[in-house]
């Protein structure tokens, strides 16, 4: 904001106009999780200032005796709730027909002679300064601010003609701003349906129809590429055990010094091609519906002790759960040292692996990521080892795309759903020639880049119209948006009468009290 107070105006303290009454910490043993008699009444929680309302569908009710002994913390239609912990700043208004008990972390802002200030005007303004209540906030962990932070804020009073001439504009303007808005937020969800559609339809071979037609001649069958896989991978297991026959002598001879070298696992050879699928859609003839265990080998990753700092901040990339997000890794936020890999579980696997999170809260669990450098990953995640038979690491990775909400459904547990290696080795997918694996993903990026393209574009916009709503708060609250009219009664005297009623409301409250101490006195 300006230094300079315009013309009329009168700059002040949020807290000359307005009070913030704080909420009551009720104790949860009396909370009923749903009303049980008609006198019961809902408490507006913290959690409950959802957007610009108070939502009360999983609210918990109190006894109206409550209400009863707390008439300080009662809520009715027309109060406006201020954010005081965690979502600091949000600002609600309580629209309901019915009362409501305001309970601790949310403050109630209380309005000194309401005849001389328009509610929306110090609406608008306490949302322009969310961001600088947040950066006033303290503690650690869950963020809070107080009642005396946000009455020292700087107010500044225009004469009350100007504030509704000042809502009037901004409302107009940001009327228009919504409509545009709206069209932006619902052209992204169409682009986001597309892009969905557009995955469905490559791992059912509509992308590719036209280029398997003129290709048929040349392209190997499930069943021929599954009989190739299993001698490739046969004749690698023979090198790999006179490689680990090598390796043992090696460490034999140094001592028996370090890990002994493990005996690579004899891969399990492909189960029948699987009859039908679970996974919902049809694929072309010349396709087959596989379980990944079946074709790929899966392993499940291990932590280094976290207590010994030599196992850690080496030269090994190591993979957490929290990296895989549908994602490219070129490196990792953590490396292991060889001791730490040592004695540990993991594994180090090589480029063009597929990691799949098995673990995590929120929409982490299905979220999968290529490896683009060797590396080793924790026990949350799978590694999927596409590349070591020659398949195309970013077909598989987009068959995970497009089947996110399956992989995550297929997780086990009552309270947090996870996979497991089991469970990620029975999952089906659709195989088809290496030669088309290559086709599908260039049709693919082909068709995603141009819908990811759009909704960069999409997100500018919509960060342009978030800084322009910006820039006219900000000049609404410098004087800028409308212009000053000289026949308004200056904001100095109206300034003056909410002090005046301020101070005659104080006056009574003393004068209550006090003849209660004395009552009580007798």
């Amino acid at each position: 904001m300006t230094n300079v107070t315009p013309q009329g105006w009168e700059s002040c303290t949020f807290g000359d106009i307005a009070k913030i009454r704080n909420g009551y910490a009720f104790k949860s043993k009396y909370f009923k999780k749903r009303k049980e008699l008609s006198t019961d009444i809902p408490l507006v929680r913290q959690s409950q200032l959802i957007g610009s309302k108070i939502d009360l569908s999983e609210a918990v009710y109190l006894a109206k005796e409550f209400a009863e002994e707390n008439p300080n913390y009662l809520l009715k239609k027309g109060d406006i709730l201020i954010g005081m912990s965690g979502s600091i700043g949000k600002l609600c208004y309580y629209e309901h027909n019915f009362v409501s008990l305001q309970n601790q972390r949310t403050g109630k802002i209380e309005i000194f002679a309401k005849n001389y200030l328009h509610s929306k005007y110090i609406g608008l303004f306490l949302s322009n300064i969310e961001n600088e209540l947040v950066k006033n906030a303290k503690g650690i962990g869950v963020q809070n601010i107080s009642a005396k932070d946000i009455e020292a804020l700087v107010f500044p009073l225009p004469p009350l003609n100007e504030q509704k001439r000042i809502v009037a504009k901004i409302e107009e303007l940001f009327s228009e701003m919504d409509n545009g808005i709206a069209a932006l937020k619902t052209a992204r969800e169409q682009f986001k349906a597309y892009r969905q559609s557009v995955l469905k339809h490559a791992f059912e071979g509509k992308l590719t129809a036209k280029w398997r037609e003129d290709n048929a001649d040349k392209l190997e069958s499930p069943e021929q590429l599954l009989a190739r896989i299993q001698q490739e991978r046969e004749a690698r297991y023979q090198e790999q055990l006179e490689d680990w026959k090598a390796a043992v002598k090696e460490w034999e001879a140094n001592g028996k010094e370090g890990k002994k070298p493990s005996k690579p696992k004899v891969f399990v050879k492909q189960g029948e091609i699987v009859a039908g699928s679970d996974l919902g859609f049809d694929i072309p003839e010349t396709w087959k519906f596989m379980l990944i265990g079946n074709v790929f080998s899966v392993h499940v990753g291990g932590t280094p002790s976290r207590k010994k700092k030599e196992f850690w901040d080496g030269d090994i990339f190591w993979v957490s759960s929290g990296e895989v997000a549908f994602c490219e890794i070129f490196s990792t936020t953590e490396t292991i040292t060889t001791t730490g890999y040592e004695n540990t579980s993991t594994e180090i696997h090589p480029k063009g692996t597929i990691l799949l999170a098995m673990i995590g809260e929120g929409k982490t669990r299905g979220q999968v990521a290529i490896l683009r450098v060797p590396a080793a990953h924790n026990q949350n995640t799978a590694a999927i080892r596409v590349s070591e038979i020659g398949f195309s690491p970013e077909f598989i990775y987009y068959f995970f795309q497009s089947q996110y909400e399956y992989t995550r459904r297929v997780g086990s547990g009552n309270n947090q759903k996870a996979l497991n290696k089991n469970r990620v080795a029975s999952i089906q997918f659709p195989l088809c020639s290496v030669e088309e694996q290559v086709a599908v993903v260039q049709a693919l990026a082909e068709k995603l880049s141009f819908v990811e393209n759009l909704n960069k574009e999409l997100n500018i916009q919509l960060e342009k119209a978030e800084i322009l709503r910006q820039s006219i708060l900000k000049k609404a609250f410098s004087g800028q948006l409308v212009p000053q009219d000289p026949s308004d009664e200056p904001a100095s005297k109206l300034l003056a009468r909410i002090q005046a009623e301020k101070e005659f409301v104080n006056t009574q409250k003393t004068s209550k009290s006090n003849k209660r101490h004395s009552v009580s006195s007798h």
